[in-house]
């Protein structure tokens, strides 16, 4: 039976693969940009062709809804989200836009659907579902595809990952055939199929906690997703007119270490001092044998790294934890190289 952490180190050393289990959108028609600006923080203005970029989407109370993957795909636009989301959820937030005439929107369209792979090896496993040297595909770029063993199948390969080592997502309308020829692939570099424990750990650990976590009602400023905003299309896009632009004095999410075993829960006051700077937000799980990883929403100034805070473990006792830097850990794949 593999552990969390049998999961973590494959990710970290080999690759992992996982299937894809938010929905697709396919975004059809001339007016398809029109219809994306209407919700999507960044335009589509400057998006090119056989690429995918993570955009933004807001509620219109300036909350986050969702983070996606923007793909362009010949004359479709697809999306799939990121976060947690549900089908129902999508729907109803994709339905109350004021959709141009030119525009048409399929939420889960039938036999589509995706598989990831990630790790330093993953690269040796794309090269499996392409006809030319891996090293072609550049990062957040998207190719067509061959399914070993479903010559019919269509299927696009994109470079896009989480976790901070290469990744990549295949795309195909015979998903079950992509996902197995993408496991095969995958133990052919020592890999293996991965669960979503040890996966959310190496994502937080590289600063996207959110991946796993969502937004826990927190504010785009607050969220320290800023960065994802065109904070010169306000007004333009769903939710735009209620965002607070982030200052030195923000409260935001910060990441903090703690001894390995310590546990925490959801709403514990982080204290400096005695004094209350901060709540812990979201624990990671448990697969890095070397320390704890807490997501926590500080006052200013206590989030800058280096600081040492404590906050009651799940048994009452008051537990050191420290403002750390991310990514907590150096990918292997920073020193990899693709051949």
């Amino acid at each position: 039976m593999r552990t969390a952490q049998d999961d973590y180190t494959t990710v970290r050393t080999t690759v992992g693969v996982y299937p894809i289990t938010a929905p697709l959108v396919r975004i059809s028609g001339g007016d398809r940009y029109e219809f994306l600006d209407l919700f999507l923080a960044k335009s589509s203005e400057y998006v090119e062709p056989d690429t995918v970029r993570e955009a933004l989407a807001l509620n219109q109370d300036g909350s986050p809804f969702a983070i996606v993957l923007h793909f362009e795909i010949g004359d479709d636009s697809w999306l799939l989200p990121r976060t947690p989301v549900s089908t129902e959820a999508l729907t109803g937030y994709l339905a109350a836009l004021d959709a141009p005439s030119d525009v048409t929107v399929e939420i889960a369209p039938e036999g589509w659907g995706a598989t990831a792979f990630e790790g330093p090896q993953a690269w040796a496993a794309a090269a499996a579902f392409v006809e030319f040297d891996i090293s072609g595909l550049t990062l957040h770029g998207v190719t067509e595809a061959v399914v070993p063993e479903a010559d019919a199948a269509l299927a696009h390969l994109a470079r896009v990952g989480t976790t901070g080592e290469y990744g990549y997502l295949l795309l195909s309308n015979d998903p079950e055939a992509g996902h197995r020829a993408a496991v095969e692939a995958v133990l052919a570099q020592d890999g293996a199929e991965v669960g979503p424990e040890g996966l959310a750990r190496v994502q937080a650990e590289a600063g996207m906690a959110v991946y796993a976590a969502g937004f826990a009602g927190l504010p785009v400023h607050e969220a320290d997703l800023a960065w994802m905003v065109d904070w010169n299309r306000i007004g333009e896009f769903l939710g735009s007119e209620e965002l607070v632009k982030p200052t030195a004095e923000t409260a935001r999410i910060t990441a903090l270490a703690a001894p390995v075993g310590a546990a925490f829960t959801a709403g514990t006051p982080v204290t400096a001092g005695g004094q209350q700077v901060g709540t812990v937000i979201w624990q990671a799980p448990s697969a890095n044998a070397d320390e704890e990883l807490v997501v926590a929403l500080l006052d200013a100034p206590f989030w800058v790294p280096g600081l040492e805070l404590a906050a009651d473990n799940q048994d009452g006792a008051a537990t050191p934890v420290r403002t750390v830097t991310q990514p907590r850990v150096i990918a292997r794949s920073l020193t990899t190289r693709i051949h």
